[in-house]
This record gives C-alpha cells, sequence and structure tokens, in this order.
C-alpha cells in the first residue's frame, strides 16, 4: 500500500502541521511505503516574492529533514525537482473538464478572496491529481477540505483508463485519527493556521522558547475553572489538552486526569514546557543544517532521484497510451 502526502512552503510550518501529519510521517516511513512532497509548484498559484519563495522552500526543506524524515526510508522530495509532475499535469489537463474544476469548493472559496486569480490556482486540483497518479499511490491522507480534490483525481484516473487503457491506480483519501487536531490557540473553534491573521494564536516551529510560553499562556480557554476534554463546551481548554497530551507523550485522558483539580494556569505554564522540550532537538537540528544548504540539497537530492525512478517510467507508459511517439 502506498501513501502520498504533500506540503506546500507557504508561511511558517507551525505546531498544527508537525503534530498533525509530520510526526506521523516520521513514524510511518520506517513501516510504510511513503512519499512525502514539497508541492513547491503549487505554491505558485499566488503571487509570491522570488526571495522569500526560495528561502521558504530552503526552510521547509530543512524543518522535514530535521523533524526526521530521511530520505533513504521514505521518497521525500521537492515538486519542482521531478519535472514529471508538470508533464503529467498536462496530460490530465486534457481528460478534465472545465466543469469539473469550476465545481471545486476550494478554488471558489479562495477566488472570492483575490483581486485577479490565475489559470494555475484554477488548474491547481488538476497538478495534485498528477501528484498522486504519477506515483500510483492508493492512499491519500488528507484533511476533509481536500477530499474533494481526491476525488477529481480518481475520476481522472477512471477516465482516462476507460479511454486509454489501465495506466493508473485509483487513490483513495484517507482521514488519519493519529494526529492532533490543533486549533488556534486565540480563536479555538478554527484550525492552526500560517496565517498572519492572528498571530498569538499560532505556535510556529522556530518560535523561541519565551515565545512559545507567551502565547500558550495567552491562550483561550473559558470563565470555568474545571479542566475537562470537552470539544464542544470547553474548546480552548480541549485544545490545550490534546497539544500537552501529544507533546507529552500521553493519551488524552491520562492527560485530563493529570491536570484533575489543578488550575489552568498550570495546564498553561505545562503545555509551554512540554512544546519547547518536544521542539528543541528539531529546532537544534533545523539550526545546523540551515547553516548547511549543501547538505540540505545533498538529501533532497537523494529524495528526488528515487522519485524519478518512479515517475519516468510511468510518463512513459502515459505517453505510450495516449498516442505519444517516443
Amino acid at each position: 500500500m502506498r501513501y502520498f502526502s504533500g506540503i506546500k512552503p507557504t508561511g511558517e510550518m507551525h505546531l498544527g502541521n508537525y503534530l498533525g501529519a509530520v510526526r506521523r510521517w516520521v513514524a510511518e516511513q520506517n513501516g510504510l511505503d511513503t512519499i512525502y512532497c514539497m508541492v513547491d509548484l503549487h505554491a505558485m498559484t499566488v503571487e509570491y516574492e522570488v526571495d522569500d519563495f526560495r528561502a521558504r522552500s530552503r526552510e521547509l526543506s530543512a524543518l522535514l529533514l530535521a523533524s526526521g524524515l530521511d530520505p533513504e526510508k521514505c521518497m521525500f522530495f521537492t515538486q519542482s525537482h521531478v519535472p514529471e509532475h508538470s508533464e503529467l499535469c498536462w496530460m490530465l489537463n486534457c481528460v478534465t473538464t472545465f466543469g469539473e474544476l469550476s465545481r471545486q469548493t476550494q478554488f471558489k472559496s479562495k477566488a472570492e478572496k483575490q483581486k485577479s486569480v490565475y489559470v494555475g490556482l484554477f488548474d491547481y486540483p488538476v497538478l495534485m491529481a498528477a501528484d498522486i497518479l504519477l506515483y500510483s499511490a492508493e492512499r491519500v491522507p488528507v484533511g476533509d477540505d481536500q477530499r474533494q480534490h481526491v476525488e477529481l483525481a480518481r475520476d481522472v484516473a477512471e477516465r482516462f483508463n476507460r479511454r486509454f487503457g489501465d495506466v493508473f491506480t485509483l487513490p483513495q483519501a484517507t482521514f488519519p485519527k493519529v494526529g492532533a487536531r490543533v486549533k488556534d490557540l486565540q480563536d479555538p473553534s478554527a484550525k492552526m493556521s500560517k496565517s498572519e491573521k492572528s498571530p498569538l494564536g499560532t505556535v510556529r516551529m522556530l518560535d523561541t522558547p519565551k515565545q512559545i510560553a507567551k502565547k500558550i499562556k495567552s491562550a483561550v480557554t473559558d470563565s470555568e475553572t474545571v479542566i475537562a476534554y470537552d470539544v464542544e463546551t470547553k474548546p480552548g481548554v480541549s485544545n490545550l489538552l490534546e497539544i500537552f497530551s501529544c507533546a507529552a507523550g500521553m493519551r488524552i485522558e491520562d492527560a485530563a486526569a493529570h491536570f484533575d483539580g489543578k488550575q489552568y494556569g498550570h495546564l498553561k505554564v505545562e503545555t509551554a514546557e512540554a512544546v519547547v522540550e518536544m521542539l528543541r532537538p528539531v529546532q537544534e537540528r533545523y539550526a545546523e543544517l540551515i547553516r548547511e544548504p549543501a547538505e540540505i540539497d545533498r538529501l533532497m537530492a537523494i529524495g528526488a532521484k528515487r522519485a524519478r525512478e518512479v515517475a519516468a517510467p510511468m510518463m512513459e507508459q502515459v505517453r505510450r497510451a495516449m498516442g505519444l511517439r517516443g
């Protein structure tokens, strides 16, 4: 069973990314057939500053490597380093309808917020389909907001196979239960985000211990005093318990029992301390890597080479199936 997951170099990686996905990726690379892609081409669908884009791409590569992704254990690479992604996207464009893309809720939601909407944003789901289908991925762990994109990838693959022969594996979206559902510290009804709208609500992976403590200690709770895990009635407290349980390596029930009879201040202080200690080795390894760009490039090149060894034969098969001369 092959798994594919991707992450965009937009904004700084935060605690929600780490607890919700990256730590799971690191664990799964030891026993599953896993592909993790830094999808930099997807990050180009909105306007950006070139120097900032380069810096964020390198920073994210370093953070993911520092978090424990090992190109020798998993296939971890940068999307743009494997040109077959772009080529397959064009091939799939020729079997995807305008109507299908027009109905994508993510596109409609993002387009409403922009003055100029680029074709790349409209075509985003087709590039995502190419990412998945290029490697015959059978499982695609996603959040609920990406469910529709994986369904499109499956529909396009089925249409291609009916027209040109069985080439693509049909992917299936999965919704992993392992991994925290980390919420914004200032608005626990919303997930923690890379957005700058709530700077105190987001713990970033490279925040200093002082910054982490400040953000967690200022987290929204409620007017009661009982520490209990109840997402519906106590979302702020539940969010802190979930973060603490992951950082401290405890079950959520044990975390709640640990704070039984204690005040919210205790919960915030211990959560901040646990997060600081959890991130310390990642930050230390990141500091080493970011000073050695050649080492980052070397490690990412290993992943790109492995990816092309899979992608190139697949594209040969696609070209032959579609009638293109070799």
